[in-house]
């Protein structure tokens, strides 16, 4: 069985598949860093929007 997981955090997206036989077939990790530095903080909007890009 495969298995696809998604996490999102305040300012990162990332997706893992698993194959219960084969172990970790990949994961990424996408940072929001960039995008909410010039603010001094997340944006909960801009995050949620860009969380929103990342997975689809």
């Amino acid at each position: 069985m495969i298995t696809l997981g998604i996490e999102t955090s305040c300012d990162e997206t990332a997706v893992a598949l698993f194959d219960s036989s084969k172990g970790l077939i990949g994961e990424s990790v996408y940072s929001q860093i960039d995008i909410h530095a010039e603010y001094g903080g997340v944006i909960p909007e801009l995050a949620s929007r860009d969380h929103c890009q990342k997975i689809i």
